[in-house]
């Protein structure tokens, strides 16, 4: 991260550094067993450790979550219930109803431990499998995770005893935001955003240190900048982290001062070496949006792409400013079934550098536009 300020710094921006806390923790692994069988199983991330041995009770939909005593017992989650990643309890950007009760209802039952058995989830959980149904830094039931087979076997040990050993440990921890500006006009900004951060385990390179690597050769690209709209480069603190903490701090910061920002442009997911990128346009002006789109026409390597939402320009989109999010076509083609995001297959071989080159030229004559 400390190159961030040296390279904006050595380019002439000005810069500001926001501390915030984070959580990080050990994953040690976990064990799950009955009397004669051992289970293959994951610790959940952020999810306090335990040694556990109590009933297992199998549960496959909220209905039947509703109606079981689970006090003081071992919850298996499957099937239904376990489809897809439940939202973080405190996460405000996307909620459904349904994963709220469910969270509330394993806290109000006094469940001792959870396991869940888990397929694939590429649109919310990336291309992990299994992926960790619960990821919350904020929930204090420990759990653990399998694949749908291991679950399978699982299920025949319901209402036997079965004991988790889970060695995981929270970390107190900090995090920073680093935020560069130039430009007059602090009423008309246009904010460049990329998330900083990759899921532990994995080396983010296409989610998302080409994100950032743009955001560093647009601090090139615009050292000579001075127009009268003010350019925000953000390398945002936490898209793929429970909390978020980057992003709710530049809300809590801004949260009066969104109509200042007349153009958001997100990069994430971009470069992947197949295919072209693909820049998606949410609310821009029809002005605007005509001159972006003739800058798209002339680009042989760049299409204008569909909307999607899972990205940090949705926070701007959700406070009424216009947007770009900047990714790679390949994704937007295959964003439920992709396997690489998340796990160590994002790694350096599978980007197109040329492509950033591409990226940031186009970002750069839409900024001039």
């Amino acid at each position: 991260m400390w190159v961030l300020p040296d390279t904006y710094q050595s380019f002439g921006w000005d810069m500001q550094k926001i501390e915030m806390p984070a959580v990080d923790w050990h994953d040690g692994g976990a064990t799950v067993c009955s009397l004669d069988t051992s289970f293959e199983a994951f610790v959940s991330p952020y999810s306090p450790g335990c040694s556990v041995e109590e009933q297992l009770v199998c549960i496959s939909t909220i209905k039947k979550l509703r109606e079981q005593n689970l006090n003081g017992k071992i919850v298996l989650l499957h099937g239904d219930i376990a489809k897809e990643q439940l939202m973080p309890k405190n996460f405000v950007f996307y909620n459904p109803r349904e994963h709220q009760e469910i969270i509330s209802l394993l806290e109000s039952k006094n469940v001792k431990a959870i396991i869940s058995a888990t397929g694939r989830n590429a649109a919310l959980a990336g291309g992990v499998y299994p992926f960790p149904l619960i990821e919350d830094g904020d929930f204090d039931i420990p759990s653990v995770y399998m694949t749908e087979d291991e679950g399978e076997k699982l299920l025949l040990h319901e209402g036997k005893p079965i004991k988790i050993v889970s060695n995981s440990k929270r970390i107190p921890g900090k995090c920073y935001n680093i935020i560069a500006t130039k430009g007059k006009d602090q009423t008309k900004k246009i904010v460049i955003t990329a998330h900083i951060d990759a899921k532990k385990g994995s080396p983010g390179a296409i989610d998302n240190a080409t994100g950032v690597i743009v955001l560093l050769l647009l601090a090139q690209e615009l050292k000579n900048y001075n127009g009268n709209n003010q350019i925000e480069l953000v390398p945002l603190n936490g898209e793929d982290y429970y909390a978020v903490p980057g992003q709710m701090d530049y809300i809590r910061m801004n949260q009066d001062k969104f109509d200042n920002i007349i153009l958001n442009i997100n990069i994430d997911g971009a470069g992947y070496k197949e295919g072209k990128s693909a820049f998606s346009l949410f609310d821009l002006p029809e002005n605007l949006k005509v001159k972006v789109s003739g800058i798209l026409n002339d680009c042989q390597r760049i299409v204008e792409g569909e909307q999607w939402p899972q990205g940090d320009h949705s926070i701007f989109v959700q406070n009424n400013c216009p947007a770009i999010a900047v990714t790679s076509k390949w994704f937007l083609d295959n964003i439920d079934t992709q396997t690489i995001t998340h796990t160590p297959k994002d790694n350096p071989d599978i980007v197109d550098c040329s492509n950033l080159v591409d990226i940031t030229e186009t970002i750069v004559k839409i900024i001039s536009c």
